[in-house]
């Protein structure tokens, strides 16, 4: 039998525009109501060929959390990667990468 499972975004913004605060569902997942403080939600366009994206973060998102949040999603990229294609050199490569970028951004390698 198929199924159908959903994932929700809700986004408050204020008078300007801007994310003031994030909250996501998954209720298959067990997540109800879970605040966030940044999203980046990519989709594969197969007949494009290319990636869309949507990127949110809240105005009181501090800027040492978006260096995590971003050195983290990279760092992420590399193990979907290696899953999903056994490419562990490719994989590798941005493991590298995230370690270098770790020093650039100053953050301890604990991230």
């Amino acid at each position: 039998m198929k199924k159908q499972a959903k994932i929700t975004l809700d986004v408050w913004l204020d008078e300007n525009q801007i994310p003031e605060r994030i909250e996501w569902n998954a209720p298959d997942g067990g997540v109800f109501h879970a605040d966030a403080k940044a999203a980046f939600l990519t989709l594969w366009d197969d007949a494009k060929q290319e990636t869309l994206r949507l990127d949110l973060w809240t105005k009181d998102m501090s800027v040492d959390a978006m260096k995590k949040f971003i050195h983290q999603n990279i760092v992420t990229s590399a193990t979907i990667l290696r899953r999903a294609t056994s490419d562990d050199e490719a994989a590798e490569v941005i493991e590298e990468f995230g370690k270098r970028l770790l020093k650039v951004l100053k953050l301890s390698d604990k991230e």
